[in-house]
C-alpha cells in the first residue's frame, strides 16, 4: 500500500478549538519516564514537546538527583523521584498519558521502570530505550505508539538495519502487525501507520534535523497530543507533521547547527 502524504492543514484542523472557560486540567497530564544518570536532558525535551503542543500538565519521573536542576531551569515541568521504582505506580494513577524511554538507559533501574510502566492501561508512547526493552519481550497493545528510528526498528523486527532502510514500507507494516499498534518509523520521509488507518508519509523535514534530542522532542509532542484527546494515529501523524515543518522553519537560518530546542518556537507557531 502506498502511503498518503501527510497534509498539515487537514491534520491541524482536526485539533479541537479551546474552550474560553477551560483550565489546565482539561488538556491532560503527560508523564515522561526516563533520564537515567547522565541523560537528564532527554526527558526535558520530551516534556517541552508535550507542553508546546498544548498539554495541560507534564511531569518527569526520574532520579531524585536530577530534580533540583529540572525545577530550576524549567519551572513549568513538575518532577517526581522514582529512585525507588515502587513510587512509579502511585504517579501512574495521577496522569492521562505516558511517554516512556527518553534517556532511560539500560540499567537495572531502567528495566524495572519499564516493567512497571509497560503494564499501564493508559496511552503509552515508547521511544529510545523503551523500545529496546520491548524488543526483548515483544507484546501487543493497541494503546501504544512506537517511535523507532531504523536501528531500533531493526531490533524490534530482529532484522538488519540495512533491510529496514531498503524496505521501509514493508518494515512499517511488519511492525504494525507484530505489535498491533500505531508506529512511527523515523527517517527521511518518516512513515506513520496503525492497524485501522491508512499509512502516511511525511514530506517535510530536512537533514539539519539529524541531531541529538529531536526524537525525544517528537515523542513528547505525540504524547501531548494524545493527552488532549486525539486518537493515537491522528496524534502521531499530526506530531510528525508539525515536528518536521518546525524543523524546516528552523532551517531558514541554515540547516547545519539546528538543535532540538530551536523547534520549540516554530512548534508553538504551527499549533496556534
Amino acid at each position: 500500500m502506498t502511503p498518503l502524504a501527510l497534509d498539515y492543514a487537514t491534520l491541524i484542523a482536526a485539533l479541537p478549538k479551546r474552550n474560553p472557560l477551560a483550565h489546565k486540567g482539561n488538556y491532560g497530564h503527560v508523564l515522561v519516564i526516563g533520564g537515567d544518570y547522565g541523560y537528564p536532558g532527554a526527558p526535558v525535551l520530551a516534556a517541552l514537546g508535550a507542553l508546546r503542543v498544548g498539554a495541560g500538565l507534564v511531569t518527569i519521573a526520574s532520579h531524585a538527583k536530577h530534580l533540583v536542576g529540572l525545577n530550576a531551569t524549567h519551572p513549568e515541568i513538575m518532577c517526581c523521584a522514582i529512585d525507588e521504582i515502587a513510587a512509579l505506580t502511585a504517579i501512574l494513577n495521577k496522569v492521562s498519558t505516558v511517554v516512556l524511554g527518553p534517556g532511560m538507559g539500560r540499567t537495572a533501574w531502567s528495566q524495572q521502570a519499564y516493567v512497571v510502566a509497560a503494564q499501564t492501561t493508559l496511552p503509552l508512547v515508547l521511544d529510545a530505550d523503551g523500545l529496546f526493552f520491548l524488543a526483548q519481550q515483544p507484546t501487543q497493545n493497541a494503546r501504544r505508539v512506537l517511535t523507532p528510528h531504523p536501528g531500533e526498528a531493526a531490533h524490534l523486527l530482529q532484522q538488519t538495519q540495512a533491510i529496514v532502510e531498503e524496505q521501509r514500507y514493508a518494515a512499517l507494516t511488519q511492525l504494525i502487525v507484530k505489535y498491533n499498534c500505531t508506529v512511527v518509523l523515523k527517517g527521511a520521509g518518516t512513515l506513520v501507520g496503525s492497524p485501522q488507518h491508512a499509512l502516511g508519509i511525511c514530506t517535510a523535514g530536512n537533514p539539519g534535523m539529524a541531531s541529538g534530542g529531536m526524537g525525544d522532542l517528537l515523542s513528547g509532542m505525540i504524547g501531548g497530543l494524545i493527552t488532549q484527546g486525539l486518537e493515537l494515529d491522528l496524534a502521531a501523524k499530526l506530531g510528525v507533521c508539525v515536528h518536521a515543518k518546525a524543523g524546516d522553519m528552523a532551517a531558514q537560518h541554515g540547516q547545519r547547527g539546528i538543535i532540538a530546542t530551536d523547534l520549540l518556537g516554530p512548534i508553538q507557531e504551527l499549533m496556534k
